[in-house]
């Protein structure tokens, strides 16, 4: 008997229940199992030790960790030296967020079988293995996964073939490549001459980083004596600096100087009695040491360093950035690190795969300067139309399975792809009213003369190519006309609703982050109205992402004032859209859970019909965003933006995933847009697309904690960052 102790548990007492007391604490009992099982995806229990019950509340518990979710200052354009010093500040603000959730976490009294801790517990593992998997999937780069074939023999992985030594074209004639099932490449061929800069362009997922890799990883035959690089991975941060990882990329250098070096300390730190053994010695080692010294001067180690300065000043790093350690950049530095590398080792081929994606305009434009003076043999993928006209001068086009190969830059190749698709369009619509025709008259032999004079005139018409040099030996003579096949994508933005002007003003406006005293913004005032068009430039790290982010609200100004529309509906792209996404949704239940209000009868076919606008395949609508490459998730985004009907798009590198017709999709939407547009992109084209009213645009140049507004248009202010690029170039 005597007083009832408190049960911090919140079980009940030991005394009899009633029947209908029992009643009642079984219902409740299967609720909150139910709840909880139900919830057990989201909130994964510890294990529990066996034999033992809960009788607890869910607060006393631990919480779980749950998905972490960025940052305010995570995918910011911050300056370099910030790297990465945040996380434990993270960890804090989570841990605080985890203790508040668990202090008003309501006490529930529940009970758990040890049969079903194990349920739960083998559910969540298997749902941890399965989205582990789903990431490893994504991310592998399997050399297996491809199945490359050249004429009737598989590729030879190691790509040993009988090439003489001194060629330094690459010659493949009929090969096909599949991937996983998915064929990329069916009887194309492909010449890659020395000394000439290639441009390889056509629609996403359709096989030109393939092609790239393929090449890197000889997998499609390569002459033994071409040095191959493909840059398409960061490089990995350790404790040397910037410049020492350019400078160690050419690997003979180095082991030449270490053993320079070695022979230099053996020499001083030798002290033989014998003076004749002495002098033998010496003469030795000075032999060596002069063969050594001349291999040094012949690959130009006195100006190894001097060079690669050069190169990462180029690409945007100064004094101070070249002497920290690669460790504390972001993974975009240490890219553009990789690509310093590349550009110091100068490889017979150089294989670019969207190399402006991490630079700023004028790392952009630095780049364009350099690689115009390339001497050796380059490969670029790039959606950029002005670096293409720039650099390139033959365009090689994936369409239909095969390659094509157009003499100039990329404006050279549109004129004559543009010809070509009339042409072959033209041929077709005759060889289809003259095949109806026929058909109408019921006379079979007729039908046959027609189908007849087509595969001769075809035929004709490839021997004769064939004898200019377009057409390769081993493409198969057409049979008929075909229909020229474009692919083609249409971007849209809605009408938006009328506003009075100001739309969105930053008066007077400075902002820093804690405990960063390197990063200030001052004294910002600017303002967007409805059909206001402006373009934010200046070099990586200077605070343009901060200012999107002001403008946004996301970040809440130190001093000054905002003042916003209280109506405003804001259209947000950012180049780090990616962990914006639910990764395990699909595009149309991602869209119909952020926009459930649809018109239509069925509100995932009215979704799939936005994203279909926005070129995402159909048999992508249905799949995890996981999958999804970064085209498509994209496309995924901009359709999430289009369906919150905005007032004003504020787009951070907008065509970092978008091929070419994506990104002149994208052009037009906005030159149709009728509302305010502020841009931030490395794109030329596209910012003197959106920028080319003068009366409505505005340049707006980050630097120096400053923003103030260029007098000129953007033309202008290209050509005094050119003037300054060649004279560094040419120096």
């Amino acid at each position: 008997m005597g007083k009832k102790k408190p049960d911090d548990s919140g079980a009940t007492s030991k005394g009899k229940p009633s029947s209908k007391d029992a009643a009642k604490d079984v219902k409740k009992e299967k609720l909150s199992v139910s709840a909880m099982l139900a919830n057990m995806d989201q909130k994964p229990d510890n294990k529990a030790k066996k034999g033992s019950t809960l009788s607890s509340s869910i607060s006393s518990k631990p919480k779980p960790k749950a998905p972490l979710k960025p940052s305010y200052v995570d995918g910011l354009d911050l300056p370099p030296s910030d790297e990465e010093d945040d996380d434990d500040a993270l960890e804090d603000h989570k841990q605080q967020s985890r203790q508040q959730r668990g202090g008003d976490a309501k006490p529930l009294e529940i009970s758990v079988t040890d049969k079903e801790l194990k349920k739960r517990e083998k559910k969540d593992m298997l749902v941890a293995h399965a989205a582990e998997f789903a990431k490893q999937e994504v991310l592998k780069d399997d050399h297996d996964a491809f199945t490359v074939v050249i004429g009737s023999r598989a590729a030879v992985l190691d790509g040993e073939n009988e090439a003489d030594a001194n060629v330094k074209d690459i010659t493949v004639d009929n090969f096909s490549v599949a991937a996983r099932g998915k064929e990329l490449f069916k009887n194309a061929s492909v010449k890659i001459s020395h000394g000439k800069r290639y441009g390889l362009v056509g629609p996403n997922g359709k096989g030109k980083s393939t092609l790239l890799k393929l090449l890197a990883w000889r997998k499609i035959p390569v002459p033994k004596n071409i040095d191959v690089l493909l840059v398409e991975q960061e490089v990995i941060g350790d404790d040397k600096t910037a410049l020492e990882a350019v400078v160690s990329a050419n690997e003979e250098l180095i082991r030449l100087r270490k053993e320079v070096a070695s022979l230099q300390d053996e020499s001083s730190a030798a002290e033989v009695v014998d003076v004749n053994d002495e002098a033998n010695g010496d003469d030795d080692a000075g032999e060596k040491l002069a063969e050594l010294y001349e291999q040094l001067q012949i690959m130009g180690s006195d100006a190894a360093e001097a060079q690669a300065s050069k190169i990462l000043a180029g690409l945007g790093f100064t004094k101070a950035m070249q002497g920290r350690p690669t460790r504390s950049f972001s993974g975009g530095w240490r890219m553009r690190i990789s690509l310093a590398r590349a550009l110091f080792l100068q490889p017979t081929l150089l294989l670019l795969d969207e190399p402006t994606n991490h630079l700023d305009l004028r790392a952009v434009l630095w780049l364009e300067e350099y690689l115009c003076r390339w001497k050796k043999t380059l490969v670029v993928v790039s959606h950029d139309r002005d670096f293409l006209n720039t650099v390139c001068n033959e365009i090689i086009h994936l369409h239909d399975l095969k390659l094509h190969v157009y003499r100039g830059n990329f404006d050279d190749f549109e004129g004559g792809y543009e010809q070509r698709r009339k042409e072959m369009n033209k041929k077709f619509e005759v060889y289809e009213k003259q095949v109806k025709a026929a058909k109408r008259s019921g006379n079979r032999v007729q039908q046959e003369k027609v189908k007849d004079r087509a595969k001769f005139a075809a035929s004709k018409e490839a021997s004769k190519n064939k004898g200019k040099g377009k057409v390769d030996d081993d493409e198969p003579m057409p049979e008929a006309p075909q229909k020229w096949r474009d692919y083609t994508v249409e971007f849209h933005f809605p009408e938006p609703t009328e506003l009075t002007p100001p739309l969105l003003q930053l008066i007077e406006v400075s902002f820093s982050y804690p405990n960063r005293e390197d990063f200030r913004l001052s004294d910002v005032d600017v303002g967007i109205d409805m059909g206001t068009r402006v373009a934010i430039i200046g070099p990586n790290g200077a605070g343009k992402s901060t200012l999107l982010n002001l403008l946004a609200g996301d970040l809440v100004p130190t001093e000054g004032e905002v003042r916003r529309s209280q109506k405003l509906r804001i259209g947000r792209y950012s180049q780090h859209f990616v962990d914006l996404l639910s990764m395990d949704e699909t595009p149309v239940q991602y869209l119909l859970r952020l926009h459930p209000d649809q018109e239509g009868l069925s509100k995932q076919e009215a979704v799939r019909a936005k994203l279909g606008k926005f070129g995402l395949p159909s048999h992508n609508h249905l799949t995890p965003i996981a999958k999804l490459s970064g085209g498509q998730k994209a496309r995924v985004v901009f359709t999430s933006i289009s369906m919150s009907k905005p007032h004003i798009l504020l787009l951070d590198e907008p065509t970092n995933h978008l091929d070419m017709q994506s990104i002149d999709a994208l052009a037009d939407a906005l030159d149709e847009f009728t509302g305010g547009v502020v841009l931030v992109s490395h794109d030329s084209r596209l910012i003197s697309r959106v920028c080319d009213d003068e009366e409505r645009s505005e340049i707006w140049v980050v630097d120096n904690g400053t923003v103030r507004s260029f007098p000129g248009r953007f033309e202008e202010y290209k050509e005094q960052l050119l003037k300054e690029i060649r004279a560094e170039v040419d120096d």
